[in-house]
């Protein structure tokens, strides 16, 4: 998928297990895993709200565009 996103990354700079962050935006460790596993298909606008609130960064920071060759493409789910 072209678009990533980039929590690993900004979950590490800013110090922040994924079971603290869970429970800071209130969604589930299964769904945030997801996302920063980059198997989600799809963001909220309200999750990605809370992510920025609690780690204190733009949406920009979070999402990158990357183009992948499309056999690269996996089942991804959304949340």
């Amino acid at each position: 998928m072209p678009i990533r996103l980039n929590l690993d990354r900004v979950m590490l700079e800013r110090r922040i297990s994924l079971t603290e962050l869970a429970e800071r935006i209130g969604i589930t460790l299964t769904n945030l895993s997801i996302l920063k596993t980059n198997k989600a298909r799809a963001v909220r606008f309200s999750t990605l709200e809370a992510l920025c609130r609690e780690l204190k960064c733009q949406p920009g920071d979070l999402l990158e565009y990357a183009d992948l060759p499309p056999e690269q493409s996996t089942e991804q789910e959304t949340v």
